[in-house]
């Protein structure tokens, strides 16, 4: 891992407030987006770039879109870091953003067990709900580009990211095969924040203080949001809690309906679940040609790579018994 240039992070420290540029250091997560901590003078902000000669998906919204979208939906009161500013060629760290740092938990297991939440953890299922309606909630019109991947695209992309496997696996197969079986009508599109789980939540005693990582944002089904967030895999094993090992898929709803995201669907929910866990099966699944062709030999994608098995069991208890 390379050090942030210390020319180019004078440069940004001017742009900031002035002062020298103290503390930096990489924050742990983003496998695709850099995220570097820093202090300026008395402030603490997040950088988030590109990581030089980094891999590209077609999912990604980009850097520049993510920065229009955490200021959209701050007009929106949804709970971001605040954007300071974007970075320009100029600054010689790429592309990304400068936000206001805030200070929480995002790793899934301490927020299940730490003390100090242990007050929060029974609201959050409900303010999950009441985030994603005000999400689903911001006008088009002030969205950037992005994407659009309804039920029937995403179905599509599920079928292709199976077929490119290239390793037999009957149950990503027996999903594949019933979710083309049960798929539900398409909707208007409305923005998803498409990675709405634990680790990309910063959380406090008193509830979520923002959400983070929106490089996967697109115009689709808001239901998506809604099933992803109850995906087994986010649950950090408190399986028996299907709202990121919280509580009820029901006090999810609950809290969408109250706060504006209007009646939810528990069919068309369960086959964005079903989605989910097939879709994070085959990334883990893929993980494993990224690793063996020499793109990514970290730790962190031989480890992912592994999970596809989990995903298979996943699949086969809420296909058989339901969950």
């Amino acid at each position: 891992m390379a050090p942030l240039d210390l020319a180019a992070l004078t440069r940004l420290a001017a742009r900031l407030g002035g002062g020298e540029a103290r503390d930096a250091r990489r924050l742990s997560g983003g496998a695709s987006q850099e995220s570097w901590a820093l202090a300026v003078g008395g402030e603490r902000f997040v950088l988030r770039r590109a990581p030089p000669g980094g891999r590209v998906s077609e999912l990604q919204a980009g850097l520049a879109a993510e920065a229009a979208l955490i200021e959209a939906a701050g007009r929106q009161d949804v709970p971001v870091p605040p954007l300071v500013c974007v970075l320009h060629p100029e600054d010689g760290l790429g592309e990304g953003f400068v936000t206001r740092f805030i200070d929480g938990e995002t790793i899934g297991g301490r927020v299940l067990r730490s003390a100090a939440l242990a007050d929060a953890r029974p609201r959050l299922p409900g303010e999950f709900g009441r985030i994603l309606a005000r999400v689903h909630a911001i006008p088009p019109a002030e969205l950037p580009p992005l994407r659009e991947a309804g039920v029937a695209a995403s179905l599509d992309d599920l079928a292709r990211a199976v077929a490119e496997d290239g390793t037999p696996r009957p149950v990503f197969a027996l999903a594949l095969r019933w979710l083309s079986e049960h798929c539900p009508a398409e909707v208007p599109p409305r923005l998803v924040h498409g990675d709405f789980r634990l680790g990309n939540l910063m959380i406090g005693p008193e509830g979520v203080r923002a959400v983070l990582d929106w490089e996967l944002a697109h115009l689709g089904d808001p239901a998506e949001d809604l099933g992803w967030a109850c995906v087994t895999a986010w649950r950090f094993g408190a399986v028996e809690l299907p709202v990121a090992g919280l509580g009820p898929r029901q006090a999810l709803w609950a809290g969408y309906e109250a706060g504006g995201g209007g009646a939810v669907d528990p069919a068309r929910a369960r086959w964005w679940e079903v989605a989910g866990t097939l879709r994070w099966g085959t990334m883990c699944a893929g993980m494993v040609r990224v690793f063996q062709d020499g793109r990514d030999r970290s730790p962190e994608r031989a480890v992912i790579a592994r999970r596809a098995s989990e995903n298979e069991a996943d699949l086969l208890r809420m296909l058989t018994l339901g969950d």
